[in-house]
């Protein structure tokens, strides 16, 4: 080699290539690294949303309550019993409301039948829907009536719930899942109770949805429980001018 002549030799060509393999390696797994933080960031907001979205949509539904009637085995000419399209027990709810989840609060009145299931790892609040065409149209869901002392009209038995292909799943993964209804208290002077069981006149004070998640997080939202006041104070054994 001439004196003066600039040049590299093998090995500082090799030393080069290395540091900057290394370096394109570092990036490249800062890179992933970033990503999966993003994508697991993403989906923890997006789980966080779709549980405020279905508390929010339980409570819409609930507090929407109408009250409505059925006319039980109302077919083939048959008048039928007319009894209250409310039924309330510890696993679900029948009833009435202004508030759909295909319409959200335009649209006609829909039946929507509230009921916990089995799923993956733990148990589902679900919920189905079905147009409301008045008493006679929802007599296709209703079983039977039962009485109520002190009411002549009766409560509607409806059939047994059951998730098909329209069933949306407005929670999961649940510890438990449970219905509760605020209840007049049989004596005047006593205060309204928590009862797992509808089985007093017209409509409850309010619904009440206990909630817990089957696994807690710190850094997740969990499913809390959703309490809707229900201001119903019609009396169901009177006769109203609207038709219902």
């Amino acid at each position: 080699m001439r004196r003066g002549q600039a040049g590299v030799t093998l090995i500082e060509v090799m030393v080069a290539v290395t540091l900057l393999s290394l370096l394109s390696l570092g990036m490249v797994l800062a890179i992933q690294i970033g990503l999966a933080a993003y994508s697991r960031t993403v989906s923890k907001l997006m789980d966080n949303r779709r549980v405020a979205g279905a508390q929010r949509i339980a409570q819409q539904e609930l507090e929407g309550l109408i009250p409505a009637f059925v006319l039980c085995g109302a077919n083939n000419g048959n008048i039928g019993t007319k009894a209250i399209l409310f039924q309330g027990s510890g696993n679900g709810l029948w009833m009435v409301s202004g508030f759909s989840l295909e319409a959200g609060w335009r649209g006609q009145p829909r039946i929507l039948q509230l009921f916990t299931g089995a799923g993956d790892g733990g148990t589902r609040l679900l919920v189905n829907e079905y147009p409301y065409t008045g008493a006679s149209g929802a007599a296709q869901y209703c079983a039977d009536t039962i009485i109520v002392p002190g009411m002549v009209t009766r409560l509607a038995r409806m059939i047994p719930a059951g998730a098909g292909g329209k069933t949306f799943v407005l929670a999961d993964k649940l510890a438990y899942c449970r219905f509760s209804y605020y209840t007049p208290a049989a004596m005047a002077n006593d205060p309204p109770t928590w009862q797992s069981n509808w089985a007093a006149k017209g409509w409850p004070l309010a619904v009440r949805i206990e909630m817990a998640p089957a696994e807690a997080g710190p850094s997740t939202l969990h499913p809390i429980t959703v309490t809707a006041p229900l201001h119903i104070r019609r009396d169901p054994d009177k006769d109203y001018t609207d038709g219902r």
